[in-house]
């Protein structure tokens, strides 16, 4: 069988994380971290494109590495709009969109740098599983304010590879299984998967519980008199609720280990860490009933689930409810390269984006047609 190898390609807002992969082998990874300095010298995020594919190509040249290796680039995905699951062909038709796309994230440079490294050595570049996968049930968009609809925004790559994980220690393919899958990290997204679906799942920068980093979900009537105080500009607000809520607002950490051990003396980190996980717990609890009380598995994942004691916090209110599974860590690395590495052995066909406009249309009409 032939061997194919892999350059992953997933830039961060402050690093870009590289690793090269022959068939499921990590031969190589690297992490460029990029300065505040550095970074200043680019007024939009899209103007380090040039900056970071040099870098890139360098740190290859360094380590014996040649674009002429790779038999196809896997990418981190952007922010592109709703798709489904599964493995892109990086084409004319998403760059377009990444490069069009209205929030600007260092994960659209992604598939622009792995497009231009792809076209110059006539491979295919890939991205698998963005944050924007969206395969949410119709009931599940419904906000109870007709201006607003619930979106898909998520962890979905890591949570996607740890689904795929958990096959081999239940015996089942993920397609044929009901899931609760919940990544703890700095946001926390806690999902329903339905035979191979991500059903429904908080949006982890606006809903579901508070994490180390994040509010979560608020009291919308006191969110709306904070905004209207005058205390706090839209982006003043903003950060209150992604950066500095959640264990940094309550106990100026968002290191789980330092909260648990402020916990062993303090009572009022004990209580809010006690809270943390009542939340996350409450938040599986409503994806059990989105399951209809039929689960095979919740699966804990992500860096958080590497702390047994947080994670007996959890199992404490859940453990009746079904088997847990803690697969701990963040696998995106690996789930890029596997992503592609399925399209390249045929095992998976990947997918041809849309845009935003037809995929929300062919759902409308799918939804009127059940």
């Amino acid at each position: 069988m032939e061997t194919y190898t892999i350059l992953v390609i997933n830039p961060g807002s402050t690093s870009t994380k590289i690793a090269v992969y022959e068939d499921e082998k990590l031969v190589f990874e690297k992490s460029i971290t990029h300065s505040p300095s550095e970074l200043s010298r680019f007024p939009k995020v899209m103007d380090q494109l040039e900056y970071r594919e040099k870098i890139i190509l360098d740190v290859l040249k360094e380590n014996g590495f040649s674009l002429e290796n790779f038999n196809a680039i896997a990418c981190r995905g952007g922010l592109i709009g709703p798709v489904e699951g599964g493995t892109y062909l990086v084409d004319e038709s998403m760059v377009r969109a990444l490069k069009e796309s209205k929030i600007e994230h260092a994960s659209n440079l992604a598939g622009l740098i792995g497009f231009s490294f792809a076209k110059k050595i006539e491979v295919s570049a890939y991205i698998t599983d963005p944050v924007s996968v969206d395969e949410m049930d119709a009931v599940a968009r419904i906000s109870g304010l007709i201006d607003l609809e619930r979106k898909s925004q998520s962890h979905a790559l890591n949570i996607k590879a740890v689904a795929r994980k958990a096959e081999l220690e239940l015996g089942r393919k993920y397609e044929d299984m009901n899931l609760v899958i919940v990544h703890l990290g700095g946001g926390i997204s806690i999902s329903a998967h339905r035979m191979g679906k991500m059903v429904d799942v908080n949006n982890a920068n606006d809903e579901g519980p508070f994490s180390p980093e994040r509010t979560g979900e608020l009291p919308v009537g006191d969110v709306v008199k904070m905004a209207y105080s005058g205390k706090y500009s839209c982006r003043d607000l903003k950060k209150r609720y992604i950066g500095h809520g959640g264990l940094v607002a309550y106990l100026g950490t968002n290191d789980l280990r330092e909260a648990l051990k402020m916990a062993e003396t303090d009572s009022k980190a004990a209580l809010i860490l006690k809270a943390m996980a009542y939340q996350i717990a409450k938040g599986i609890a409503e994806m059990y009933i989105v399951l209809d009380g039929k689960v095979d598995a919740i699966i804990l994942t992500g860096g958080m689930a590497f702390s047994s004691q947080f994670v007996e916090m959890i199992k404490s209110y859940i453990s009746n409810l079904a088997l847990v599974l803690v697969i701990a860590g963040g696998y995106e690395m690996e789930a890029l390269a596997m992503g592609a590495l399925r399209v390249l052995r045929g095992e998976e066909k990947a997918k041809i984006y849309e845009t935003k406009e037809v995929k929300k249309y062919e759902h409308e009409k799918t939804s009127r047609a059940r």
